[in-house]
């Protein structure tokens, strides 16, 4: 089999990943995608140890030794990920990405905002309520 075929799938694996991590609104999908370009990297690690050890008489192996450690890695990105969106759903109540990024907390409360006034500080809100 020729290196070309290997290569071109995995150049469409990842475009199509790379558009899923730029057009995709909903966390999960986003982390489906990344996985999708690092099984690209998988399919070309391992299509080029065939192709190297075809060529050379060397059989370590390394680009399939890589594609398990790139597997472990996902593996474990792919929990943290799923772990981290669970917990944010949970508490926000959505995995959209927009939604998350417009509901991020500033690091500075004093500054005035829109209309001039100062935000009031935490313990002051909390006298106003009571």
């Amino acid at each position: 089999m020729h290196l070309a075929y290997p290569a071109v799938l995995s150049a469409l694996l990842f475009s199509t990943g790379l558009y899923g991590v730029l057009a995709r609104r909903n966390a999960i999908l986003v982390l489906m995608s990344v996985e999708l370009m690092l099984n690209a990297v998988n399919l070309n690690l391992v299509a080029f140890d065939v192709w190297l050890s075809k060529t050379a008489q060397d059989t370590l192996h390394s680009g399939q030794a890589l594609t398990l450690f790139t597997i472990a890695i996902a593996a474990a990105e792919i929990g943290i990920g799923l772990a981290i969106v669970l917990a944010v759903h949970r508490n926000r109540g959505t995995a959209d990405i927009d939604k998350l990024r417009d509901t991020a907390e500033t690091g500075d409360d004093s500054e005035p905002d829109d209309s001039g006034a100062a935000r009031p500080e935490p313990a002051e809100k909390a006298e106003a309520t009571a």
